[in-house]
């Protein structure tokens, strides 16, 4: 199926390692201009690098999306570059898993300044640009989270609803402008992150490695289909969305989690 977006721009956030990465690849893959955006400079020119390797086009910009400022610089380096923005997917996320009461107000302001304030820094400099020209895709990346919230993570689940609740506000105030916004929402996906830990806690074998194992088969349990995702079962639905085989689909909110959450 051709997805119509050979050529087009895309900005994706939080591209240098996980959901971000594959979402990135995959525009490539689709034909779409990649402009990468993450604070990790050096893991991001190496996905920028496979993007060219590929024969596509793709640019890294270090990017701190808590900064309204640096979103700005952000969407102009783009338009420089590649005269246009089609696609903003605002995927850029941080957490720090405890309960609320063992949390600091530090840690609250680091998961809304990223989680949140990002994708409203990031949409707000990449509207100035796709108003104008009447077109434009924004894909922001959600979370089961922030559907039916999550212990450990209230903060983070808080700031997820609050990117799913933008997204449907958004939509509606940008129709008219020809500009579609949809929210994704993964529930726990096998990214590099969590690969690492499996690693991890096969080094340390023993007792550690068993109770890693236990709790991880219950999580899974909780999945109808028995399985956790992984970064390019959310990057299909974003790039799909992105794309014009999406021009009827606008304000909704699509959950990629093996049947985990049902709303």
């Amino acid at each position: 199926m051709d997805l119509n977006l050979k050529d087009k721009v895309a900005i994706a956030t939080g591209s240098a390692t996980g959901m971000g990465k594959a979402i990135a690849l995959t525009l490539a893959e689709e034909g779409a201009k990649v402009v990468l955006a993450d604070i990790d400079e050096e893991k991001g020119n190496a996905v920028a690098d496979e993007i060219r390797a590929k024969g596509s086009e793709a640019l890294m910009v270090k990017t701190d999306v808590t900064k309204l400022e640096a979103a700005n610089k952000l969407a102009k380096a783009a338009v420089d570059k590649f005269g246009a923005i089609d696609v903003l997917v605002n995927n850029a996320a941080a957490w720090r898993v405890n309960f609320f009461m063992q949390m600091t107000e530090e840690d609250w302001d680091f998961e809304i300044a990223v989680c949140y304030r990002g994708v409203l820094n990031c949409t707000r400099a990449v509207l100035e640009y796709m108003i104008p020209r009447r077109v434009g895709k924004i894909v922001n990346i959600g979370s089961d989270a922030g559907r039916i919230g999550e212990p450990n993570q209230p903060v983070y689940s808080g700031a997820k609803a609050g990117v799913i609740a933008f997204s449907k506000a958004l939509a509606k105030d940008v129709a008219r402008h020809g500009i579609l916004v949809n929210a994704v929402c993964p529930s726990m996906t096998r990214t590099e992150r969590m690969l690492e830990m499996e690693e991890m806690f096969e080094k340390q074998g023993g007792d550690a490695l068993a109770a890693y194992q236990e709790r991880m088969q219950k999580i899974v349990r909780l999945y109808p289909l028995r399985k956790l995702g992984t970064p390019q079962d959310v990057a299909n639905m974003v790039v799909f969305l992105a794309s014009d085989r999406a021009n009827h689909i606008t304000g909704q909110t699509i959950s990629v989690n093996g049947g985990y959450c049902m709303v």
